[in-house]
């Protein structure tokens, strides 16, 4: 087992960090929800095509990497849907579908063109009809197309097919997702791949969620280190450096936790427990560190507009994506129960 950061790794992350210092938008409150410039420029970069197989002209990166543009992502809280679109999607059609799916889906979503969303519950199928409901499908107001689960199989559906109703609602920090109502809705069939998407998109979360706590605890610390109470810096008194230490614990606990996961996936070894695990620390810890950074921060932390605030309103909603901590547990303790 080895955790080392590849140097294509290493190299993309520093990639996407320049680019999401130099073009990522922070909209206010309740406004926007998807940046399609910056979404454009990484595509421009090469940083999107991490899902194409090099054989098909792409860069030829897995899942360790595409996880390290998702931290960075994490990091500058980027309305970008890069995790839905190339982690999940893209990577799924490069990997299941037609040399045709990938000529017309898989290249305008890297070179930034395109948006693709996936909906994992709610839908049934009937001879190649897809139909069903969910709500919240992240990016799902501004996708092309979505992949779309059902009982034994995921359809690719394109949003402007008949039957196809979106309607955009507004999350805690932005309008980016949508209610997703398919009525008899043709697809085109992928395979049983649910659960390759969900533990994919998993361990996506937990990627993303790992640069959303990271850097708010580095912006609590500096605040902490600068915040003068009673003449002295508040990073001074005991009960502050301990929240602090304990933040600083948890997120080592979401990396470690995440690259274990991702590791194992990468390497085709079974990853449910350690999917499981890392989300239920991606859950839970970040739960803890986004609370310890709007309290250390006192009432500024509460402003909708301070930037604290978007990596609250961020790590609580990875916090709820894909699974709470609760139901990684009752996974977890299932998978024991087997066992035994």
């Amino acid at each position: 087992m080895d955790f080392t950061s590849s140097e294509a790794s290493a190299d993309l992350a520093a990639l996407t960090r320049r680019i999401l210092a130099d073009k990522a938008g922070h909209d206010p409150h309740g406004t926007g929800g998807f940046d399609a410039p910056l979404w454009t420029a990484l595509g421009q970069a090469g940083v999107l095509d991490a899902a194409l197989p090099s054989s098909l002209g792409g860069g030829g990166f897995g899942l360790p990497e595409q996880c390290a543009v998702l931290t960075e992502i994490g990091r500058a809280v980027a309305a970008v849907p890069y995790l839905p679109s190339v982690t999940m999607a893209a990577s799924a059609l490069a990997e299941f579908g037609t040399p045709e799916l990938v000529d017309r889906w898989v290249l305008p979503v890297l070179r930034g063109s395109r948006v693709l969303a996936v909906a994992l519950s709610g839908f049934t199928a009937a001879d190649g009809r897809v139909s069903g409901t969910q709500s919240a499908v992240p990016f799902g107001a501004f996708a092309h197309g979505f992949l779309v689960a059902t009982p034994g199989q995921v359809f690719l559906v394109d949003a402007a097919a008949g039957g196809v109703s979106i309607e955009p609602q507004q999350t805690t920090d932005h309008a980016d997702a949508c209610l997703l109502t398919l009525s008899g809705v043709p697809g085109v069939p992928l395979g049983d791949i649910g659960g390759w998407l969900r533990l994919r998109g998993t361990a996506g979360v937990c990627a993303q969620q790992l640069g959303v706590v990271e850097r708010a605890l580095e912006l609590t610390a500096a605040y902490a280190a600068e915040r003068k109470q009673f003449d002295h810096v508040i990073g001074g008194f005991q009960a502050v450096r301990q929240r602090l230490a304990d933040a600083y614990l948890d997120v080592e606990a979401v990396r470690l936790t995440t690259q274990q996961a991702v590791w194992r996936l990468a390497s085709d070894l079974p990853a449910a427990e350690a999917v499981a695990t890392a989300k239920f620390w991606a859950a839970e810890a970040g739960h803890r560190v986004a609370h310890t950074a709007v309290h250390v921060h006192g009432g500024v932390g509460i402003d909708v507009d301070h930037q604290v605030h978007r990596y609250f309103t961020a790590a609580k909603r990875l916090e709820f994506q894909l699974g709470t901590a609760t139901e990684q547990l009752l996974a977890l303790g299932d998978a024991l129960a087997a066992d035994a």
